[in-house]
């Protein structure tokens, strides 16, 4: 096992219905099989991440398919390089779980992870997908032991580096998903005077190499519904004026570009 426990950094150990460390604290299982270690003095709000409203949104959206050819992308890429069996993954941001539980369809004998701040979107994936562990924790302090993870997942979800390094194991990988350049162009333009386009991230890991990269780009052709909910999924949103969601609301269909950069990463 490797979670480990938030307060004291003991390892936890499942009793039962619930996760015990040495030093006495415990975290139950909800009925929908997840477990939360966010200690409240780690909140950074009384209810962090996404609202229950909009994490159904995202689903529907998600769901669609719209962005199944990067579900399928990122599942074949760790299909590939991961150990076949008893390998150690996690998912980091994994809101409702819908990249989660492909990765773990690909990797069958994995034990993988999902975590997310937000309680609604780890009961959402919890009772959705019942093979995977969730846990509603946050990624600037992973409950997890060191050197304890063979890969990890970012899917645009905030992290600590430190906390990266820390647990996955030398010769393990990190697959990080940015916004390509043109990602959703289309809405910028209905939101911008000038369109400018997606800066690539100029990040590096300390303690990891980077080994792979890879563009997905294609384009979609979006319901109104799916239109704004996409819109909805962005930080657009907060500049976007009334008309252009009147604009996306009142179209048949509205067509947008998907364009996404998966680079892979090694632990030294």
């Amino acid at each position: 096992m490797s979670l480990i426990c938030p307060l004291c950094h003991q390892p936890l150990l499942l009793q039962t219905a619930s996760y015990r460390c040495d030093t006495g604290h415990q975290f139950d299982l909800a009925k929908e099989g997840y477990v939360n270690l966010l200690p409240v003095q780690h909140k950074s709000s009384r209810q962090p991440g996404d609202s229950p409203e909009m994490l159904l949104a995202r689903r529907e959206f998600l769901d669609a398919g719209y962005y199944q050819p990067l579900r399928d992308r990122v599942a074949a890429w760790l299909s590939q390089r991961l150990p076949a069996v008893s390998a150690q993954l996690l998912d980091i941001g994994c809101g409702e779980g819908y990249y989660t539980a492909e990765m773990a369809a690909a990797l069958p004998q994995a034990q993988v992870y999902g975590l997310d701040v937000a309680k609604a979107a780890i009961r959402m994936a919890a009772k959705r997908y019942r093979a995977i562990k969730f846990c509603v924790a946050s990624s600037q302090r992973l409950p997890f032991a060191n050197a304890s993870l063979d890969g990890i997942v970012r899917i645009y979800a905030p992290c600590n580096e430190e906390e990266l390094s820390r647990v996955v194991k030398p010769g393990g990988y990190l697959l990080t998903v940015t916004p390509g350049a043109h990602h959703l162009e289309q809405f910028k333009a209905l939101i911008y005077r000038e369109v400018q386009l997606h800066a690539a991230e100029e990040k590096v890991y300390a303690g990891f190499n980077q080994v792979a990269q890879e563009s997905l780009r294609y384009r979609m052709t979006l319901s109104s519904v799916a239109a704004t909910t996409l819109l909805q999924m962005t930080p657009f949103a907060w500049r976007a004026r009334e008309e252009v969601w009147q604009t996306l609301a009142a179209a048949t269909a509205f067509d947008c570009e998907a364009d996404f950069t998966l680079t892979l990463w090694q632990r030294t």
